[in-house]
């Protein structure tokens, strides 16, 4: 039985993750932003006989995130896989030169900071897994190999620029934590939930957010001779980065 979190769990992919992380038996820890919903997703878990518990998580405040770290330190004394899910975009219909910084900005304090400060402050419990596991949710919109060459069925979402970059931005903060890592049994990747009908998009993904959430939860947990420092793909082997 692991303890796992994930960020950003009240809805869409990261509920989904949520439930079928807690239908193989996991303990859920539902890590959201706002109490009323939190509680209502845990509470809906929980309903489904699933052992979800809410936990107060804003990537963005720092009180939370260290909160949210002594209260799994006071309870468990460990983490077994962190899945850093939240994100947000900004901007999406605006081209990259008519993004106001402050939009950027705002991205990047969630997709990228807000993982750095959730990983950093997760980080020791993890250590006292046996098997730590660390999946940074990303997206092949973020691959410098997608930005080079984008196919024309996902041209139109080629220049997303505060999603995108943010996400480049989440896969090389993942490529560091696994060089930093690699020595211990910790393994760090990026996971891929496929192109999957949310908000974020408008809900124009040709994947539900269950679909989505399988994936996650499928290759967040790492067999030990499994590979760490690689973009899992939806579809089976990794992504280029």
């Amino acid at each position: 039985m692991n303890i796992a979190l994930i960020t950003g769990a009240n809805k869409g992919i990261g509920y989904a993750t949520a439930r079928v992380l807690g239908k193989s038996g996991n303990i859920v820890l539902v890590g959201a932003r706002d109490p009323e919903r939190g509680t209502k997703a845990a509470s809906e878990l929980a309903a489904e006989g699933l052992d979800a518990r809410f936990v107060r998580l804003d990537v963005t405040d720092l009180d939370t995130v260290e909160a949210a770290a002594a209260y799994i330190d006071r309870e468990f004394g460990r983490l077994d896989l962190l899945i850093n899910n939240a994100a947000i975009t900004r901007g999406r219909d605006r081209k990259p030169s008519e993004l106001p910084v402050a939009m950027l900005r705002e991205v990047y304090e969630t997709n990228v900071l807000g993982v750095v400060a959730v990983t950093n402050a997760m980080l020791p419990l993890l250590r006292k897994s046996p098997a730590g596991r660390i999946a940074n949710v990303s997206s092949g919109l973020g691959t410098v190999a997608f930005l080079t060459a984008p196919n024309p069925e996902l041209r139109p979402y080629a220049t997303l620029l505060g999603y995108n970059s943010s996400k480049a931005a989440l896969n090389a903060v993942t490529l560091m934590y696994a060089e930093e890592l690699r020595d211990t049994p910790i393994k760090v990747n990026a996971v891929s939930p496929g192109f999957c009908a949310t908000d974020l998009n408008g809900f124009r993904g040709v994947l539900s957010a269950d679909e989505g959430g399988e994936h996650v939860a499928r290759l967040a947990i790492v067999p030990d001779d499994g590979p760490t420092g690689v973009f899992l793909s939806e579809q089976g082997g990794t992504y280029p980065w």
